[in-house]
């Protein structure tokens, strides 16, 4: 007997207490329940604004001479001087004499013709006088000759009439041999520079014998690649011409060393076709006295690849914001009233730091401009002008 009470008794007290805490914990008042709330995300926003723009398009394309020609000798004979600046990579100008040929010849051409038409003048100068007298002789005989007419050879007309020819082929004669004379002296129409040398001082060269080759520097082309897209924004039809100052502006770019620089160009044609490998049409742009310094810039080299900015002509209006503010298919962030509303938008054209767009948002509208993880129609949002120190705001600047 006494083992069973010494085994239930821990069995009872156990349970006493059990009973005990379920007790207390029964009558036990409930703690309060908090409602919690959303906390709204701070995001950067920017307004819109509402501009009339002329919009531009972005291309590139290479450098290359406008006039680059064979130098070909038009007579025969031994080069006696070459000028220092027909030498590759040397300017020159229309002045410059940059080949020399031995004239010796060509001046006794010269002095020969100019013989020929001493003769044929005096030729020409004894018919007239016989015309003269002839004529003189046939007025006298007409108070005995009735009816008559005198026959052109009786006044002597053919024989004025081949002196005459006579004479314009001596001076025709004497015109070529100048000419040939002044053809060994190797000039160029236009400033320049030396591409290549191909002849030396001695060297005998005849006539079509390529001597070097030169391009001109007053004028650069490049040739601008455009798609279809690119010519609509721009409003240029292929086989545009320009006229005046109808021309589009274009800016080029190009990086020289450690620095970057820039020229200013116009586009003077479209080609007339559409390229059948790359689809694509061009535009032919010129850049004037590519080769002057200018303040702090360098010369624009043929051969160089640049980047151009082509300004349209047509201008319009437009919505300008961030380009930050454009998110995937062409869609932006707009808060209405602390709400988020997600816009789709037409977009004009896009820059590093610029997006204009023609519809889907509204002058003074409040765009965002951060990034944003997760987005919901409707979503509160804390807005934080750019001029706010958003140091202590809680922007969700994970990628989107």
């Amino acid at each position: 007997m006494n083992k069973i009470l010494k085994v239930a008794a821990p069995i009872l007290v156990l349970a006493a207490g059990l009973g005990s805490c379920t007790v207390l914990g029964n009558t036990k008042p409930e703690p309060e329940k908090k409602e919690t709330t959303a906390r709204p995300i701070a995001l950067r926003v920017d307004e819109i604004q509402s501009e009339t723009v002329v919009l531009s398009v972005n291309t590139q394309g290479e450098v290359r001479a406008k006039t680059e020609i064979d130098i070909i000798s038009e007579v025969a004979g031994r080069i006696v001087s070459v000028s220092g600046e027909f030498a590759e990579g040397s300017s020159f100008q229309p002045s410059t004499t940059l080949i020399k040929i031995d004239d010796a010849n060509y001046k006794l051409a010269v002095t020969r013709a100019e013989a020929r038409v001493a003769d044929a003048y005096v030729q020409l100068e004894q018919q007239l006088a016989n015309a003269k007298l002839k004529q003189k002789q046939w007025d006298d005989s007409k108070a005995w000759i009735k009816d008559g007419k005198p026959t052109a050879l009786a006044l002597n007309k053919p024989q004025v009439a081949q002196a005459q020819a006579n004479l314009r082929a001596a001076e025709a004669d004497l015109a070529e041999a100048n000419l040939n004379l002044s053809r060994t002296n190797i000039r160029m129409p236009f400033n320049g520079r030396v591409m290549e040398r191909a002849v030396g001082i001695g060297q005998f060269v005849s006539t079509g014998t390529r001597l070097g080759r030169v391009f001109g520097t007053d004028v650069v082309e490049i040739r601008l690649p455009l798609t279809d897209i690119q010519l609509a924004e721009l409003n240029i039809p292929v086989g545009f011409e320009a006229k005046g100052d109808y021309a589009p502006k274009v800016t080029f770019k190009a990086q020289l060393g450690n620095q970057e620089h820039s020229w200013e160009g116009k586009i003077v044609r479209t080609l007339a076709s559409i390229d059948q490998q790359t689809r694509l049409a061009y535009a032919m742009a010129e850049v004037q006295k590519p080769y002057e310094y200018s303040a702090g810039n360098a010369p624009l080299p043929v051969g160089l690849f640049v980047s151009a900015e082509i300004e349209g002509i047509k201008s319009q209006s437009a919505f300008v914001m961030p380009r930050t503010a454009l998110r995937e298919d062409n869609k932006v962030y707009v808060i209405d009233d602390g709400k988020l509303r997600i816009r789709t938008v037409n977009v004009l054209a896009t820059s590093k730091d610029r997006l204009l767009v023609s519809s889907g948002v509204q002058s003074g509208e409040q765009v965002v401009t951060s990034a944003v993880r997760t987005v919901v129609e409707g979503m509160d949002v804390e807005p934080i002008n750019a001029s706010t120190d958003i140091a202590s705001a809680t922007v969700d600047t994970a990628s989107r």
